[in-house]
């Protein structure tokens, strides 16, 4: 028993779903928390997952991939990726995250899309980390997840009468 959060008892498992929009306020809040994610592929030998960085537009989140690395080559065979967010935690009572899954779209240099992604994306202060130039941005392909399909993790939730996963769709 939980002397602290007795609604972390394993009775107290509700499945009881946010209202829509206060469950796109949350999901956005802990895409602003952090800007490192795990992304995981499907590799030649089997799932590959890696921290990287990501700056999310909305639900639109864009990750500029290592040219030739095997994250890279894994979307370009098999598009299905997750991408999973997690805000640091000190216990069960504060855990919170979300896994976004959909397919990565490699966007062209030049492209409208990849104009706004690299309006999106941070990448001055990345590559004045890596000791690249900033005077001009990457030319490489940025990629982009529009998910399908939203996972979020409050276990916070369950102190208000809502299941600690919730589950989003783009199209309900």
């Amino acid at each position: 028993m939980s002397a602290a959060h007795r609604w972390l008892e394993p009775e107290n498992w509700p499945k009881v779903p946010l209202p829509r929009g206060e469950l796109e306020t949350r999901i956005e809040r802990i895409l602003t928390l952090t800007n490192i994610a795990y992304l995981a592929t499907l590799g030649k030998n089997g799932p590959i997952v890696s921290p990287l960085e990501f700056y999310a537009d909305g639900f639109d989140i864009y990750v500029f991939p290592q040219p030739n690395s095997p994250k890279l080559k894994a979307m370009q065979r098999d598009p299905r990726i997750c991408l999973a967010v997690a805000n640091p935690m000190a216990g069960w009572a504060c855990a919170m995250g979300c896994q976004m899954f959909g397919n990565a779209e490699l966007l062209d240099p030049g492209t409208k899309d990849w104009e706004r992604g690299m309006e999106v994306f941070k990448w001055p202060a990345s590559a004045f980390e890596i000791g690249r130039p900033i005077d001009a941005p990457p030319r490489g392909q940025l990629m982009r997840l529009r998910p399908d399909r939203i996972v979020y993790t409050e276990h916070f939730l369950r102190r208000d009468g809502y299941g600690p996963r919730q589950i989003w769709l783009r199209n309900p």
